[in-house]
This record gives structure tokens, sequence and C-alpha cells, in this order.
């Protein structure tokens, strides 16, 4: 990618501050002038989808949600697992992501891939259930992301599988075996990302610990394109919805 095609990625990030009335609008005013170059300097920037995609247990005739799912470029880590799938969502609000995302589907021959224009927190599959549920980096974007968590839990089966890959900074005090930041960095990091309609978090960790089986936790730093020294940390968690909530399901 082109050091110019960086420049235009990085205006529309830095001066584009997503105007409209709703959120959907907001993330439309806000991708619709990089949506071409979206995948290649998101690349570099959001680092650990690859491992997390991959990461997810096979599961012949399974149904997949990806939430936040934006151009559909997580998909191309599992292409090769998408034929044994019974249904792959990949649900965004940003209808010009999406437009990439239908593009994609019509390239590769995906016939049990569908693009929809939906909301995260409400977002049921036609089946009425999800085998798996994913977010990568979409989660720190959706305003009421609890919502979005509680969503998630509602449609996975039991021993339904989450995934997820993200920003956040920890707690103050974060729980035992967790790492701890400093205080540049749980200060500096929810403002910068801030400017873009992106919210950091010390509660995401705690919450999917509370609510799913964790089954894998993997806590990063990762470098951000064209700013030099310092590193923005972010993490991949693996969880299983608990067998408990079976009889609520049917």
């Amino acid at each position: 990618m082109s050091f110019g095609s960086d420049l235009k990625i990085l205006y529309h990030m830095l001066f584009t501050r997503g105007r409209g009335e709703n959120h959907a609008d907001r993330l439309d005013h806000f991708y619709s002038g990089q949506a071409g170059g979206y995948d290649d300097f998101r690349k570099r920037l959001l680092k650990g989808r690859e491992e997390m995609m991959r990461l997810i247990p096979p599961q012949d005739e399974a149904v997949w949600v990806d939430m936040g799912g934006g151009t559909g470029a997580n998909l191309e880590w599992i292409a090769d697992r998408i034929p044994k799938l019974k249904q792959v969502y990949i649900v965004d609000l940003a209808s010009s992501l999406l437009g990439v995302a239908q593009e994609r589907i019509a390239d590769r021959g995906w016939t049990n891939v569908q693009a929809v224009h939906a909301d995260a927190t409400l977002f049921t599959p036609e089946e009425g259930y999800a085998d798996i549920v994913t977010f990568s980096y979409s989660l720190t974007m959706i305003p009421d992301w609890f919502a979005a968590m509680d969503n998630a839990l509602r449609i996975l089966k039991p021993g339904g599988t989450i995934g997820i890959v993200d920003f956040y900074v920890a707690r103050k005090w974060p729980a035992e075996n967790h790492r701890k930041h400093s205080w540049f960095t749980r200060s500096y990091w929810p403002v910068h990302f801030s400017t873009d309609n992106v919210f950091l978090s010390g509660d995401h960790l705690p919450y999917l610990e509370r609510h799913f089986e964790t089954l894998r936790l993997q806590e990063f730093y990762a470098k951000i394109p064209y700013i030099p020294l310092i590193r923005a940390p972010y993490y991949i968690y693996l969880g299983k919805k608990p067998a408990k909530e079976e009889e609520n399901f049917r």
C-alpha cells in the first residue's frame, strides 16, 4: 500500500468525526471515504485477527456470526472452512463496508455467506441461534457494548464459542494473573482512540470471564502505524457459553 493511500486513510481517521443522527449514520460518514483502502491499512493497525479466527474450533454445519464484520476480510483467514459451515453472517451498520463485503462474497463464490445491515445489539440469525460469535475490533466501536455482549450470549447455543480481539486498557487493579498497565497506557490510549469514536474499556475482560468459560486469554501490545516508541494494548479472548444455559435456550 502506498504512502499516499495511507495519508488518505489517516486524513479520514483524524478529521472525519462521524457526523449523523444515529450510530449507523456516523459509521457511514466515517468509513465512506476510506472503505476502498480499509483492509490494507487495518491489516497493519489491527493485530491478532488471524490468530483469533483460526483459534475457533472447527465445527461442520455451524452458524457463525461475525459482529461488526465490515468488509468481510476476517473470513479470509478461514476461507478453507467456509464451505463446511451451514451459514455465515457478516453483521455491520456501515453500508459502505458491507458493499465491499458483498463484492468479496461474490468474488469468492461464498454461497453460504450473507452480509447483513443490522445492529449487533439486536441481530438474530435466521436460524434463531449461533454456534460461533466473533467480534474483531468491533466491540470498542459499539456504543452499548454491554448490550452487544448480552445479545451474543443470548443467541449463542449452550457450549457455543465466543471469540474476540480488540484494544483495551486494564483496570487500575486488574485481577490476578492479568496484565497491569501503566498510568500512561491507561490514560493516553482511551483519549487517542476516542477521536475516532473507538472507546477502550477496562471492563471487557471482567465481563467476559464472568459470563463465559474462558478457553484462552492472551494480552499483548501492538505497534501503531506512524506512532513511534509506544505500543497499544490489545487482547485475544476465546470462551464458551456455559452448558448450564441450556434450559434457558430451549
